[in-house]
C-alpha cells in the first residue's frame, strides 16, 4: 500500500523545468548508454574515444554529448584543440535526490 508522506516538500516551477529537461536529455536510448560509459570509466574521454566504444559516428556523439553538457549531467574540459567529458560528480547526489522529490518523499 502506497502512503502520503506529509514530510514531503511540493516542488516549485522551476524544479518542474529543470526536473524534465533531465529526463528530457535521458530520453534517448543513446545518450544514457554514453553516459554509462563515462561513469564506468570514472575518467574524462575524448570524443575520439567515445566514437571508438559506441556504435555512432562522431557527429552523432559529438550531438549527445552537447545535450548530457547542457543539462550538466557531463562537464567538458577543453585542452587546445581537443575537449574531454566526463560525469560530472554532483548528479550522483542531485538526480536521485530528484526523483524522490517528485515521488514525495523527503
Amino acid at each position: 500500500m502506497n502512503r502520503y508522506d506529509e514530510s514531503a516538500a511540493p516542488l516549485n516551477p522551476e524544479d518542474f523545468v529543470l526536473y524534465a529537461g533531465w529526463f528530457k536529455a535521458l530520453a534517448d536510448p543513446m545518450r544514457v548508454r554514453l553516459l554509462n560509459l563515462l561513469a564506468t570509466e570514472r575518467r574524462p574521454m575524448s570524443v575520439g574515444e567515445i566514437v571508438d566504444r559506441l556504435p555512432i559516428g562522431q557527429s552523432t556523439v559529438s550531438h549527445h554529448l552537447k545535450v548530457l553538457a547542457d543539462v550538466r549531467f557531463v562537464l567538458r574540459e577543453r585542452s587546445g584543440t581537443s575537449t574531454s567529458y566526463e560525469v560530472n560528480a554532483n548528479c550522483l547526489a542531485c538526480f536521485p535526490a530528484a526523483v524522490r522529490a517528485i515521488l514525495g518523499q523527503p
